[in-house]
């Protein structure tokens, strides 16, 4: 909950406003970040019981954090159940270090409704949004267990889930972020990452201080319906035309002067010169960097990784003609850790996978497009409307059994 918020629930409870500062530093102030009641020693004993009574500290609980050769750890975490003890699934979060910082990855979906077509989290499906105190509790609980070896500089949206899907939920999370009683951590260095909701990112830019990515993947409509279905509502004119409006951004106390590009690299899909070109004429007039990120691989995809001299190809192409772009190196792909690699998909049915345009169908595994096409005929999760933020239905939502890692 955010601070206001948590000042009303302490009033409810017979406790005087201020409590609820000194509870908020507790549970989010650097050096603190309490585990437990017992802990949050200027608090008196009968608050103290009294909140043992009402409430917990962890959203979430820790079950495993595997460590890839690169040094990157992705720790997931168990969401709560109806029950006590019992589990309503799990999300990941990934850490990476590098030079000069370390970023954390966060997810604000258990699973993600958008069926981006390389995305192993989209073949989960939506099962349920997270809230804001489950999304803020992977830093926390990160950052109690790890700050000591690395201090995390940087947070991104780009775990699990579709953020600006659960805009209800990722502002507030942002906003505890950024609190200066709290986290603290600076606006520059929180990105929120979106595949391309119009009004949400509108909303967004105008209310966060933080910094705004869209995952672009496509030089045209064709390609970007097949591979991001969420363009056949916002198709890439919508996505276009409401980044021209919004960047530079002046607003909601924070400046960011150009908007992130993510750019998957598909071999024979999107990474030709051609895409270059387009890309080049598309997002004229947005101020933008452009960051080119290498396909990481996962059972069952129908997709190759662009190779280096492809990518970097595209990259000097780009760079020639005046804009700025780089290459993400994938991290933590040993450990199912990198971009597009997160989640267990479990023997549920996929949402269906979409059909692949005619002149494509040599760059996709032939096998992997006809068990797609098998996938098309089971029935699979229940469509989620997108821009309904509210709680996904019990047949959506609740995970009988967590699929573990």
């Amino acid at each position: 909950m955010t601070l206001p918020q948590m000042e009303e629930w302490v009033v409810s409870i017979g406790q005087p406003r201020f409590r609820a500062r000194q509870l908020w530093k507790w549970l989010y102030k650097t050096d603190k970040w309490a585990s437990s009641f017992e802990e949050m020693t200027d608090l008196s004993k009968a608050f103290r019981a009294a909140l043992a009574d009402e409430a917990v500290v962890d959203a979430l609980a820790i079950n495993r954090v595997h460590q890839a050769a690169d040094g990157t750890r992705k720790i997931t975490f168990r969401l709560p159940g109806d029950e006590p003890g019992a589990s309503a699934g799990i999300i990941e979060s990934v850490l990476i270090p590098a030079p000069g910082r370390t970023t954390l990855c966060v997810s604000s979906q258990l699973g993600c409704a958008l069926n981006c077509q390389f995305c192993l989290t989209a073949k989960m499906g939506l099962r349920r949004h997270l809230t804001v105190g489950e999304i803020v509790d992977q830093v926390v609980q990160t950052r109690r267990h790890f700050e000591a070896e690395a201090h995390i500089s940087n947070v991104v949206f780009m775990g699990m889930g579709e953020p600006l899907h659960n805009i209800h939920a990722v502002l507030p999370a942002v906003d505890t972020l950024l609190h200066g009683d709290g986290l603290n951590m600076s606006h520059n260095k929180v990105t929120v990452s979106t595949s391309g909701l119009v009004p949400e990112i509108r909303r967004f830019a105008r209310e966060s201080k933080a910094n705004l990515a869209v995952s672009l993947n496509a030089s045209t409509d064709e390609v970007r319906s097949w591979i991001m279905p969420i363009n056949r509502k916002y198709p890439l004119s919508s996505l276009m035309g409401v980044l021209r409006e919004e960047f530079p951004r002046g607003n909601a106390g924070r400046t960011q002067a150009k908007v992130f590009f993510e750019y998957v690299m598909l071999r024979g899909v999107n990474d030709s010169l051609d895409d270059a070109r387009r890309i080049l004429r598309l997002t004229a007039g947005v101020p933008c960097k452009i960051n080119l990120i290498h396909f990481n691989v996962h059972a069952g995809s129908e997709f190759t990784p662009s190779d280096r001299a492809t990518m970097l190809a595209f990259q000097d192409f780009l760079v020639r003609k005046g804009m700025t772009v780089t290459i993400r190196e994938s991290r933590g792909d040993d450990e199912m850790a990198a971009c597009g690699q997160l989640g267990q998909p479990g023997d549920r049915p996929s949402p269906p996978r979409m059909r692949v345009p005619t002149a494509f169908e040599h760059a996709v595994d032939g096998e992997a497009v006809r068990a797609a096409s098998s996938a098309r005929r089971r029935p699979g999760p229940p469509t989620v409307r997108v821009g309904d933020t509210a709680a996904v239905s019990d047949q959506e939502g609740a995970v009988a059994a967590a699929s573990t890692t």
